[in-house]
């Protein structure tokens, strides 16, 4: 029998003991064996589910899923303590404990702050300070990993505060338009490269546009997804009403009912 305290109310330090025993001698051999960079998509995952409970205001499915974000702190904490030991579940509170005390002067210090535009005025400032950081450090340390539409909106932000920005969403539409139709040039040059350049500069126009308007790009995109699903769940029952399947319309036929389900249900 294993070394444990079963409670009716486990805590913390409960679920730090739990990793260990899974990662011990005794435990799992699925848990055991994984490493940093296996379970790197797990915590990716993880937090997007959570970010879906959030969406879905779903409190009881909130708690599960931040349970399962926990999880993978814990275990890459245990993962790292076993093996190159540069830190633990400690220390890791630890540094976040030190870093929100000195990011917070407002709180924990003298310093006055009485709106949130000047909390994250001073927040930026005392982590580009406290890190040597130049501008461009300030973007190239924006995590790859990200989507690319949210990289590219924090790109923006960043930026801006070296004064390099659009004026406002007028300039930055004109941006929009300008690579729309380098982009054109490229495809006539059926240049993969160099489409697919442009394609990308065209993109990263779009998410400065939104950003200007103030409109999360990231969010606008997944709308349009979800209203895309919608209109396509619509088409598919006008096409199968009329006892067809989708797949034997010609592309004039299959705009036709989607224009007319646009029109019956308004989507």
């Amino acid at each position: 029998m294993i070394d444990f305290d079963f409670k009716d109310k486990y805590s913390i330090n409960d679920l730090v003991r739990i990793l260990e025993i899974l990662r011990g001698e005794n435990g799992c051999p699925w848990d055991a064996e994984q490493t940093h960079e296996s379970i790197r998509s797990n915590l990716l995952e993880e937090a997007y589910e959570a970010a879906d409970a959030i969406d879905e205001n779903n409190s009881e499915l909130q708690e599960e899923e931040l349970g399962d974000v926990l999880l993978q702190v814990v275990f890459h904490c245990q993962i790292e303590k076993e093996t190159s030991n540069q830190y633990d579940f400690d220390s890791v509170c630890n540094a976040i404990c030190q870093k929100l005390i000195v990011r917070h002067p407002h709180v924990f210090g003298d310093v006055v702050a009485n709106d949130s535009q000047t909390v994250l005025k001073n927040w930026d400032s005392i982590k580009k300070e406290s890190k040597n950081q130049s501008y461009t450090q300030t973007l190239k340390d924006i995590p790859k990993a990200l989507p690319a539409l949210m990289r590219a909106e924090k790109i923006g932000k960043r930026a801006s505060r070296a004064n390099m920005d659009f004026a406002d969403a007028k300039a930055s539409l004109e941006a929009v338009m300008k690579e729309a139709n380098e982009l054109e040039s490229a495809i006539e040059s059926e240049n993969i490269e160099h489409i697919k350049d442009e394609l990308g500069d065209l993109l990263f126009s779009c998410v400065n546009t939104a950003r200007k308007l103030g409109i999360d790009a990231e969010e606008a995109l997944g709308n349009s997804c979800t209203k895309f699903i919608g209109r396509f769940e619509k088409t598919e029952e006008l096409v199968k009403n009329d006892d067809l399947d989708m797949t034997d319309l010609s592309e004039e036929e299959l705009n036709a009912y989607w224009d007319k389900c646009k029109k019956e249900f308004g989507l």
